[in-house]
């Protein structure tokens, strides 16, 4: 049975202070769940979450990362500079990065093989906007996503792969997609996976929901029957409410 993976998306948020206070707080909070929680904060607080959370159950995430090991990428940061420091977990291609940092299917994967070759969990975000949705193209957005993703993978890095489906319509915008609308998805990116690597694999591959996640659809969305947990933005900020929805205490 796939485990949940319940993950925090600070984005651009808490200095080094409101870090350390959030975490205080939250440690004890989900000290007694058996889900994998996860924050991935801004690259200045990293160090100090990890240390803060040594000995805990709380697991800390980058939020992006380069696929090249050094060179003159200004503004940049390494796998091998995360993993020295003790981070276990990245996203990659979030929406947000492909719309405002021009990250591509292709760059994405070039950070998905970094990350393994350094011991990185990455989680990799696909999903697709309001316009394709409308359009009626949802399946072959996130299907196409997820293969050019995964493309040069090994069985088993396949399988250590995080998915989080993530509406792009549905991230801040206080929109949800229904449960069982998430689920199907999650289903189809399940079944693309199945095609190229077998069932065996598909079945092993974490897969999370993500957009607009709270702790009032936590329980509804993370039990259904492909939905292996969440990638939480906003809700994530605050200790009390990410412990409800790491707990599906809604």
């Amino acid at each position: 049975m796939r485990k949940k993976v319940i993950a925090g998306n600070w984005k651009m948020n808490k200095n080094r202070q409101e870090a350390q206070e959030f975490m205080k707080e939250f440690i004890p909070l989900v000290a007694d769940t058996q889900n994998e929680v996860v924050i991935c904060a801004p690259y200045l607080d990293l160090s100090n979450l990890v240390e803060m959370t040594k000995g805990t159950n709380v697991k800390i995430g980058a939020q992006n990362m380069h696929w090249e090991e050094n060179g003159a990428y200004t503004g940049e940061v390494s796998a091998s500079m995360l993993k020295e420091i003790g981070v276990e977990y990245v996203i990659i291609g979030h929406s947000e990065r492909r719309q405002y940092f021009n990250e591509t299917d292709e760059t994405v994967n070039q950070k998905i093989k970094s990350a393994f070759a350094h011991g990185l969990k990455p989680i990799v975000c696909v999903g697709e906007t309001l316009e394709q949705r409308e359009q009626g193209i949802t399946k072959q957005v996130i299907t196409n996503q997820t293969k050019l993703a995964l493309e040069g993978l090994t069985t088993e890095q396949v399988e250590n792969t995080i998915i989080a489906y993530e509406p792009i319509w549905a991230i801040g915008t206080g929109k949800t997609a229904t449960s069982e609308d998430a689920n199907n998805s999650i289903q189809e990116i399940r079944q693309e996976i199945a095609q190229i690597y077998g069932q065996n694999t598909a079945e092993r591959v974490i897969i999370q929901y993500g957009g607009s996640v709270k702790s009032a659809n936590a329980k509804e969305l993370f039990t259904t029957s492909d939905i292996d947990g969440g990638l939480v933005g906003g809700a994530s900020l605050k200790a009390e409410e990410f412990s409800k929805i790491v707990k599906y205490e809604g």
